[in-house]
């Protein structure tokens, strides 16, 4: 009854977020959004104030915008110390989504432009005694790689696909969440059925990932719960409160079930 992972800032909702918050007030616990580009936080803060306790924010800088930080070392800076700021009022509940993206950045001097600010974010998640929301595409070998060297404990992996790393996610003790891909993906499937229960949250990375090319909601995580019960041969009821509760214990989220 928690979607860990949308983004309720994103233009696709102008027109109609405060009705698309009350329908998903009227279904699910809370709702935590991802602002993962420095001039959404603005309004990210202003959606977590305004609907305290149901919109809770993690933020970061997703790895796509590695290309357009200007005096990158300024801007990042700045940043982080907002997130400082944010931190100690209790504004944002993790930061992410960080990591790599070697899908839509090709280029390998950007690839460790990416690395180097994914450490940044990680080291500021340990200062600041948050957990980290990973990003990974088309780069989960290194995203693991740079977790497991920099000592990164507390982890949630954000549609996590590589079910071959899947071993060292569980070792590590880290988390995954599972988003409405796996109604059509074999290799989510198989990962849901291996993951622990205790260690799966559900997302819909809302607007995204609506069906045919529709807009999403986070409304849609009651289909993703209905599939993990479908893979793991357990009722719905059992994946959706397991699920919640993972959701609040790893955020330290001042909810009840």
């Amino acid at each position: 009854m928690i979607d860990v992972h949308c983004h309720l800032e994103q233009k696709d909702y102008d027109k109609d977020r405060e009705e698309v918050i009350k329908a998903c007030k009227k279904e699910l616990k809370a709702v935590i959004s991802s602002c993962a580009d420095p001039r959404d936080w603005p309004f990210t803060l202003e959606m977590v104030k305004r609907y305290k306790g149901f919109v809770f924010a993690t933020a970061g800088i997703h790895p796509v915008y590695i290309k357009e930080i200007k005096e990158e070392k300024e801007e990042v800076s700045k940043f982080i110390e907002i997130l400082k700021k944010e931190a100690k009022e209790k504004n944002i509940v993790a930061i992410g989504e960080i990591g790599l993206d070697y899908y839509w950045v090709k280029e390998k001097l950007w690839h460790e432009k990416q690395k180097e600010l994914m450490v940044k974010f990680i080291n500021l998640s340990k200062e600041l005694k948050l957990p980290l929301v990973i990003h990974s595409r088309d780069a989960m070998s290194d995203t693991v790689y740079i977790l497991e060297q920099n000592k990164a404990k507390h982890v949630l992996l954000h549609l996590f696909g590589d079910r071959k790393l899947l071993p060292r996610v569980i070792k590590n003790g880290w988390s995954i969440s599972i988003g409405p891909i796996v109604k059509r993906s074999k290799e989510h499937k198989k990962i849901v059925r291996d993951m622990p229960l205790d260690k799966i949250m559900l997302e819909t990375d809302a607007p995204w990932f609506g069906e045919e090319g529709k807009r999403n909601t986070p409304l849609s995580i009651k289909q993703v719960a209905e599939k993990i019960a479908e893979i793991k041969k357990i009722t719905f009821e059992d994946v959706w409160r397991q699920c919640a509760l993972n959701a609040i214990k790893f955020f330290s989220l001042p909810l009840k079930i």
